[in-house]
Parts: C-alpha cells; structure tokens; sequence
C-alpha cells in the first residue's frame, strides 16, 4: 500500500531525489540518497533500500526510476507494477561504492528511526551514530523528540552528539553537550571521536574533549583489567576441570598418568556422537568387523538442547571405565615405580589417540553449542560468552560433588584413607586395590566430563587432550598433591596470572614465565600451596 505524501512540496523534493539516480553519476546518487534520507517521506525506505540490494533500475529514457521486486518491475514514485516492462536494454543498474554504502546506512538508519518497533528505531539510531551523518541530524532530532523508550532515546542522543561533535557549524555549546554525552556512553567508539577534533577545534572545547578521553581512557583501563580477570576464570575454570581427576590420581595412587589428556579427549568424542545420534535420531550399534547391528530410534523431542544432559553422564561411565580396565590392566603392576607409570601410560595416550583416529578420522569434528550456551551479554565493557559462564559453574558444581562425595560417602571416606596412610587403611580392613581401581575410574570419569565441557569452547580433534596435560600437572603440583583445595586455588590462580601475562609476553613466553615461577615456587615449598597432612605423608 502506497501512503501519499503529506504536501505537494514534500511530493516534488521526493521526484526530485529520484531523477538524481537517472545520471550514472557516484556524485548526483549519494545527493539523491541524502536528500531521501533527509525528507522523510513514506516512499522512500524501499528506495534506499532497493539501491542497497542492487535492486533500484534507472530508465533514462523513461526519465524514471524502477524497482525490480522479485522479478517484478514497480514504478519507484508509485509503487505500481510496470507494464509492459521496459527492455532489459534500456534499463541500468543504479552503482553504488564504498562511499555511497556508507551514505545509503546513514539513509536507512534516519529513514528508520520513526519505526513503530523499538529495536528497529535503536538499530537505526545505532547506525546514524556509526556513519555520523550531517544530514540526519534533522530526523535524529525530532525523533529525538518523540522518542518515550528510554534505552532507544539514549542512542539517538548518542548518534545527535556524534554528528555534532565533528561539526564545524554547531553552536560551542551544543558540542560541548555532546562531549557530555560521549563522555557518558565511555567506549572506543566515543574515545576516538574525542580524540579526532580537527586542528583549529576552540580551547574550550578542545579541553573539554580532552578531559573526557582521560576520563574514558582510565574507566576503559578498569574494564580491561576486568575482562583480563574474567579470562582468566574462564581459563581457571577449564584447567580446574582437566586437572581435578589428574588430582585423585596422583595424590591417592602417586601414578602420573600421561593417558589424562586423552581421557579429556574421549569425554568430548562422546559429545560428538550424541549429538551425531540425535541429528539422525537414531543410535546405530554394530559389531566391530561384521556386518551384524541394530539401529535404535531415538525420541523425537530429543534435541541439540538435550546433548549434554546425555553426554555427561555417558562420558563420564565410558571413560571410568575405561579408567578402571587401564588401573587392572597396567597401572597395578606398576605401583611404586612412578617413573615406569609415566612411559606406560604415555604409550597408553599414543594408543588412544591413534584410535581415536581410525575410528573418527584425523580432522576436527563440529560440536554445536545448545541454545542456552549459544551468544554473549555484556556487563559495562565486560563481554561475557553464556558457553564460558556455564563452564565456570559447571567446574564449581562438579568440584563441590566431588568434595560432598569424599566427605559425606563411604568411598570418599576410605580414598582419604588410603591417601594419608595406605598401609594403616590395609590394616583396618580396606581393600586398596579396589580402592585404587574406583579412584582411577573417578578421576578418569572427571576427566570424561571435562572433555564435555571443552567441546563448546575447543577444536574436538586426537590431539585435544595434549593441550591441557602439562598445564594439569602444574595445577597439581602448584596447589599441592592430592588436596582438591590446592587444584581449585592452583588453578584459577595460574589462569588469571597466564591472561595478565600475555598482553606483554605474548601466549608462549606467557607460559614459559608462568612455568619459571612454579619452578622457583617449588624449590620453596615442595609440597604445593596446600600440602596434605598424615604420619604417613610427613615421615
């Protein structure tokens, strides 16, 4: 439906724009499309918006401009369809370049900004405020005006202060207002506005400027250090997770287990196949080596959404009990020789891996975020990803089962048993063997879920557990052997100081400093920031 205008004058100035695109000149159409964009009438949205779209036709012959609508050619003044069509031959495309896309944003972003719906207008006085267009100003105030949506009224301010700023012709005192309010919004974007008065800017405006880049350099300097800190959580988090079974293990067993990471690596590859299962809503089971298997549907309401309330609890029962076939397979002949673990297990992590790829291939596998860990909020300047918040809560959650369990549970009880005073725990009755089968199982169970939990942020590939094992050792020695409060402070401390470190060091020597500060820590307490305590341990 076509609106018509509101006078004959604003009729004639919308014409007038339009026989501007007929001269194939880069000049005359950025004119038309300022002028469209200036005059506000009803018609011209769909102009602009064809010229974005490549879709605006200019018939010199005709002395009109058309649109192509799905293969339909309007009448660009009327609105009605074409008929009989012009020769293809007769009509050229309206060309548009750099300067000009720029020019038909600003167009679309002031034609927009009376929009009944408050996103559209906030969107519209967002782009105003990124090409700063003189010739919005008009529309950006009397929209301005008119506007009652607080958070859309403030960008409009925004975008009128952005135009005025660089202004040669606004009133002293106008711009000085808009420095106010750059001042307020306080982002890279108003910082370099201030920052990019030309020569000849009056003092007072000038300092005032000035003063309020200083003012959002120090607050955008906060926001920084607050997002370094909030990275490095994030990192604590994930290291937290690589290096709480790695934990158990090694402090109730005194094995290094190499094959970690690779535990790590089966939790995500089990990610993998679940959601592999309920895109095809089918799990297909077979005999390795023949042809005998059955095909399982899956229910229809299982989605994406669902994935890791699956994969959790399934990573967590496939790699404990591969855990526990590695503990009564290998590691039982092995105890006391730490040394002989460390190449066993590291020929474990080559076997895994080298499953892993003949099974799945050696290239990285796509493992989608769930809706609900999908895109980011912001807080001030401090961006924030919903897939590495929930894994920070996640990490904690699982941190705070796994101390519930060993102080609350039987098996808890006897692994803290065996860990301070393995011949005592013999004596009393425990069987350590099956101790130290259930701990392996549970510490490579963990590890499991930890693979879960890196398949939203990483590459799902063999090598994926490569990448956290040595970081997990230093979180276990750094915090102290076997003490979960040791892992916990051990790891969100080396995260933090890792993401403070590599905006001067750069990512590798980052880790090269953190790693010389671990050794020269060690060399003062053996036995980590948190040493556990028993006649065993201390004699």
């Amino acid at each position: 439906m076509i609106v018509p205008p509101t006078s004959s004058l604003r009729a004639d100035a919308f014409d007038d724009a339009l026989q501007k695109f007929l001269t194939d000149s880069y000049a005359d159409t950025e004119a038309g499309v300022a002028a469209l964009g200036a005059g506000g009438d009803v018609r011209a949205f769909a102009v602009v918006k064809a010229l974005q779209d490549g879709k605006l036709l200019a018939d010199p012959a005709g002395r009109r401009v058309l649109i192509d609508d799905a293969g339909v050619v309007k009448d660009a003044a009327t609105g009605a369809a074409v008929s009989p069509a012009p020769p293809a031959g007769d009509l050229k495309r309206v060309r548009l370049n750099n300067r000009l896309r720029r020019a038909v944003e600003a167009a679309l972003g002031a034609l927009t900004l009376r929009a009944p719906d408050p996103a559209r207008r906030l969107d519209a006085a967002q782009a105003v405020f990124k090409s700063r267009d003189a010739g919005a100003l008009a529309a950006v105030e009397a929209a301005l005006a008119a506007e009652g949506n607080p958070q859309v009224k403030t960008a409009l301010a925004e975008a009128r202060a952005a135009i005025l700023i660089g202004s040669a012709e606004a009133a002293d005192l106008a711009r000085i207002e808009a420095v106010a309010t750059l001042r307020e919004r306080g982002d890279q974007a108003a910082l370099a506005l201030l920052s990019a008065l030309p020569p000849g800017t009056p003092a007072t405006l000038q300092g005032a400027a000035d003063g309020a880049a200083s003012a959002i350099r120090g607050r955008l300097q906060m926001w920084e250090t607050a997002q370094n800190a909030w990275y490095g959580i994030s990192l604590g988090s994930v290291l937290l997770l690589a290096a709480i079974g790695l934990a158990i293990t090694f402090g109730v067993m005194g094995v290094i287990n190499m094959a970690h990471g690779e535990m790590v690596m089966l939790g995500a590859y089990t990610t993998f196949v679940v959601q592999e299962a309920i895109r095809q809503k089918a799990i297909a089971l077979a005999i390795p080596g023949t042809t005998i298997g059955v095909t399982l549907p899956l229910p229809a309401a299982l989605t994406l959404d669902w994935s890791l309330a699956v994969a959790v609890p399934l990573a967590f029962v496939v790699t404990g009990l591969i855990g526990i076939l590695i503990e009564k397979s290998v590691i039982r002949f092995l105890y006391g020789r730490p040394l002989e673990t460390l190449l066993a297990t590291w020929g474990l992590s080559l076997i895994l891996q080298q499953a892993v790829r003949t099974a799945f291939g050696p290239t990285n596998k796509e493992v989608s975020n769930p809706s609900w860990m999908s895109g980011a909020f912001e807080i001030g300047q401090l961006a924030i990803t919903w897939n590495r918040l929930w894994i920070v809560c996640f990490s904690l959650a699982v941190f705070a089962l796994l101390l519930a369990m060993l102080r609350f549970t039987r098996l808890g009880l006897e692994m803290r048993a065996v860990t301070q005073n393995r011949g005592m725990a013999a004596c009393v009755g425990i069987r350590t063997a099956r101790i130290d089968a259930l701990t392996f199982g549970l510490g490579s169970g963990i590890a499991g879920i930890a693979g879960v939990a890196l398949s939203q942020i990483d590459n799902v590939s063999p090598n994926l557990g490569q990448s956290y094992i040595i970081d997990s050792f230093m979180v276990v020695v750094f915090g102290g052997v076997g003490n979960l409060w040791g892992t916990l402070v051990g790891a969100f401390t080396l995260g933090i100081a890792n993401k403070f470190l590599e905006p001067f060091a750069g990512a590798v020597l980052g880790k090269i400093a953190i790693l010389v500060l671990i050794i020269l820590f060690i060399q003062r307490r053996p036995r980590g920031l948190f040493a556990l305590k028993g006649r065993a341990i201390e004699a």
